[in-house]
């Protein structure tokens, strides 16, 4: 299929939409979508928190609004992932997308979801409307990789964040770590929570720093993700910021079988939600759990756990990206380890990364590596 640079001038500005609801729409994916004709833009829109409405029907609503119905007949939709063609708390979007007289619609991927794939595009079709597919369709893949990753393998998708010195430390000898980057980079790590719909760390993380991994980012608090404690034992503390907030922000608690009933209970009265997760060895079970929190609908998990657990992710293969936050500072051998054992054999055995991108933030450099 050939597009003109019009058909992806319009494609960039949908896929931008789409990632303004991104942490905010799972188990959904983050759709934008723009409707153009004639040269003119009558609507745009992206799918709204918990995902409703979907992004087409934003669009619609806008241009129906501004321009009139009749504006709609002729024009051309550019989607960013293909309309559903199923009814759930909102009509199918590729009817109404035909009741109003769209002619043509541009998109990029199949949405794998079986209760689309393919239906929609083929339901337009049927109806008469040009349907080009194939745009831009690795962006789009990017995107929404924590929904492909859900419906595909079960579980999130997982950004493993480690903040470090040159020589791979995160803390001092005595646990002191605040802040061995600087604010742009922590600023970038808000706006990363802001777009996950979860954020896990372990219990030892949980203890040491007393975080609240909550968004702060001027008119973002709102896009705090759901906090994630591998917490085996049930030991966070009843005073800690992330218990004494849960009942203004979800804090979930991966636990083994057999914790004491009443700290069970008292965290549960607190807010929290607990979730019994298989252990091997004493530790958990990472695969588990991330499976387990795709069972409950999210998409997109970003860790930022210490040594034991960013050592778990890598080791089980479990780790999607690592953004590595690396700050001009050397803490010395007796510092905390961004990775913990591996274990290694060889080096053969050792987890192969390739670099996706680097940036400049400030005096710290963050470079994102996915598994080669």
């Amino acid at each position: 299929m050939s597009f003109s640079d019009h058909d992806a001038a319009r494609m960039r500005s949908a896929l931008a939409l789409a990632r303004r609801g991104l942490g905010t729409t799972w188990p959904n994916p983050s759709v934008g979508c723009v409707i153009a004709r004639e040269g003119r833009v009558l609507g745009r829109g992206f799918t709204q928190a918990s995902g409703r409405p979907h992004a087409e029907q934003v669009a619609l609503a806008q241009a129906r609004d501004r321009w009139g119905p009749e504006s709609l007949r002729g024009a051309t939709a550019w989607v960013s992932l293909e309309p559903c063609a199923h009814h759930g708390r909102t009509p199918p979007c590729a009817d109404a997308l035909i009741e109003a007289g769209v002619r043509r619609v541009v998109s990029t991927i199949d949405d794998p979801d079986p209760r689309v794939s393919g239906r929609g595009f083929a339901r337009l079709r049927d109806a008469g409307v040009t349907v080009d597919t194939g745009l831009m369709a690795d962006a789009a893949r990017a995107l929404n990789a924590g929904f492909l990753s859900r419906l595909a393998r079960g579980r999130p998708w997982v950004t493993l964040k480690l903040a470090a010195s040159l020589d791979g430390r995160i803390a001092t000898a005595q646990g002191e770590s605040r802040w061995i980057t600087g604010a742009q980079a922590r600023a970038r790590v808000h706006l990363m929570r802001a777009e996950a719909d979860a954020v896990l760390i372990g219990a030892a993380t949980a203890r040491a720093d007393d975080p609240e991994l909550d968004v702060r980012l001027p008119g973002l608090a709102a896009r705090s993700p759901v906090r994630v404690i591998a917490d085996g034992a049930l030991s966070l503390s009843l005073v800690s910021r992330l218990a004494r907030s849960a009942r203004e922000r979800p804090l979930w608690l991966l636990h083994r079988a057999g914790v004491d009933a009443a700290r069970a209970r008292a965290l549960r009265d607190a807010g929290a939600t607990l979730i019994e997760t298989p252990d091997i060895g004493g530790e958990l079970d990472i695969a588990a759990a991330l499976r387990a929190l795709g069972a409950r609908g999210v998409t997109r998990v970003l860790c930022e756990g210490g040594g034991r657990i960013a050592a778990a992710l890598l080791r089980d293969g479990l780790a999607d990206e690592i953004a590595w936050f690396s700050a001009g500072l050397a803490l010395g051998a007796d510092g905390g380890a961004a990775v913990g054992r591996l274990d290694l054999a060889a080096l053969a055995d050792a987890p192969r990364l390739t670099l996706a991108s680097v940036e400049t933030l400030g005096e710290d450099v963050l470079s994102v590596w996915r598994p080669a």
